[in-house]
């Protein structure tokens, strides 16, 4: 997670959605609307750095799931990626683990592969 101060905190707080008319954040859903890994996308933090279409913090996940298409290992290594964190895959800004069970993080990167 960013912590108030770090540049991944400031970036993040300046590319938060914008609330809706009931007053929740509404995020990027990109075009894979209706499924598991979409909702859980949305109920996580992962929106703070990440984006369906568009570069924030991170890369956007289309990108990122074009990236490992096609590869066997590309689900096992996204979740590695989800649960662990990562650095210098996508630039200087390094990814923290995020707090996800790994049944969460399986679906999340079976979500993103599929947005390719």
């Amino acid at each position: 997670m960013c912590v108030a101060g770090d540049e991944c905190a400031e970036a993040a707080a300046a590319a938060a959605p914008a609330p809706a008319a009931g007053g929740e954040a509404v995020a990027d859903a990109g075009s894979a609307g209706g499924s598991e890994g979409e909702a859980l996308f949305k109920s996580k933090p992962c929106g703070a750095c990440h984006s369906v279409d568009n570069k924030l913090v991170g890369p956007a996940l289309k990108e990122v799931g074009a990236k490992y298409a096609g590869q066997d290992d590309a689900v096992a290594t996204l979740v590695a990626s989800i649960t662990q964190g990562s650095s210098g895959k996508w630039g200087a800004i390094p990814m923290p683990p995020n707090a996800v069970s790994e049944e969460e993080a399986t679906t999340l990167a079976e979500w993103i592969i599929s947005l390719n």
